[in-house]
């Protein structure tokens, strides 16, 4: 059954929504701008979809789910309205720029549907094949987590962008923006919750504008712990040349450790002791299970725009009351929140801080929006 689905927000992220909205047949009956004209630009191209004005516009066009695509200081209070009309919703990460706005729409997620954050890179089909292997050999006792996640598009003095500015972005931009992506891949994969966190954020240079421009960090470096004893160590920079999008992670055991870069995602490596060796993605010999669309086959390069259109597709089979373990939800949107203001605080008092538990509060959440909803 096609979904009829809108989209408020008509940038980068908003096109890549569109794309995978398309991919899985689904029909994009409307979309939202922030002015009327660059909703027409980007209907332009979608003749079948409706540019509109106004989120309430939008809204009264029924769509059955709303991808919100705005800066982040927006999402909670465009959340609520579509929320409101009992639309399902997925919500651009980071789902909100503080824990309490996370929190207050974490809490209505029983209230909908489906309400799901991208955290996309779960849905690398090798991703999925380590978690796999590491759930199948619960001896191996996983203690060293590490890894990086550096991009360059913030690499020059004169590149800017609205994530800057922290009234639009929030207070954290690069681990708010892209450390936390990767904080929910670790997550995910090992099945460790951090525990503490202690960070120091930086930046590669004064912007043009003066040193209002640089309240938002450039970079972060932190160590922490996790529940299963283990600690760890990420490097998230958005200013570093040459790197476009390399997110990295190493997982490391006495008996067998796991490697994989997602700027080469059709091969994964797994060390032993005895050799080491690459494996490479064919879902015709995976353990794990596909996720969402068709699978790509072997020798058919997977990528950023595959794993969106099967995060999609993901998010819409549990619009139509189908689960999955491997959806993010708002529950997800809220864990990260609580994890940059865990960094922030580390860095701005310089001591470890503690991350609350993920079971814990965010269970407590959505098990309470569901005894409402219910």
């Amino acid at each position: 059954m096609s979904v009829r689905a809108g989209i408020i927000g008509t940038g980068f992220m908003a096109r890549v929504h569109a794309q995978a909205i398309a991919s899985g047949g689904h029909h994009l009956v409307g979309v939202a701008g922030s002015t009327r004209e660059k909703a027409e630009a980007f209907a332009a191209n979608r003749p079948a979809t409706a540019p509109v004005a106004t989120i309430d516009e939008l809204i009264g066009l029924r769509p059955d789910v709303v991808h919100v695509t705005t800066p982040n200081a927006l999402h909670r209070e465009q959340a609520e309205a579509i929320m409101d009309a009992g639309i399902g919703v997925v919500v651009e990460k980071p789902l909100a720029t503080s824990v309490e706005d996370a929190e207050a729409l974490a809490r209505r997620q029983g209230d909908v549907p489906v309400a799901a954050v991208p955290f996309i890179y779960r849905y690398y089909g090798l991703v999925r094949e380590i978690r796999e292997r590491i759930r199948s050999t619960p001896d191996n006792r996983l203690w060293m987590l590490h890894g990086s996640y550096l991009q360059d598009w913030l690499a020059g003095v004169d590149q800017s962008n609205w994530r800057v500015d922290p009234a639009a972005g929030g207070a954290s931009r690069a681990f708010g923006d892209i450390g936390v992506h990767w904080c929910d891949l670790m997550e995910f994969v090992t099945g460790h919750r951090i525990t503490t966190v202690t960070a120091t954020v930086g930046n590669a240079f004064e912007r043009a504008g003066g040193p209002s421009q640089n309240r938002t960090e450039d970079g972060a470096v932190l160590t922490f712990a996790t529940d299963h004893g283990a600690i760890g160590s990420l490097v998230v920079s958005q200013a570093s040349a040459g790197r476009d999008n390399r997110l990295y992670f190493s997982f490391d055991g006495p008996e067998e450790s796991y490697e994989f870069d997602q700027q080469l995602p059709e091969r994964a490596w797994i060390g032993r002791r005895d050799e080491s060796r690459l494996i490479t993605r064919n879902p015709a010999k995976a353990a794990a299970s596909p996720v969402g669309l068709e699978p790509v086959p072997a020798g058919h390069p997977q990528g950023y725009q595959q794993c969106f259109n099967d995060f999609v597709a993901d998010a819409y089979g549990a619009l139509r009351g189908t689960p999955s373990d491997t959806l993010p939800t708002f529950a997800d949107g809220l864990r990260a929140a609580h994890l940059t203001q865990a960094v922030l605080e580390s860095a701005r008092t310089g001591s470890a801080v503690a991350v609350p538990a993920f079971t814990g509060l965010a269970d407590r959440v959505i098990a309470s929006a569901l005894a409402v909803s219910h």
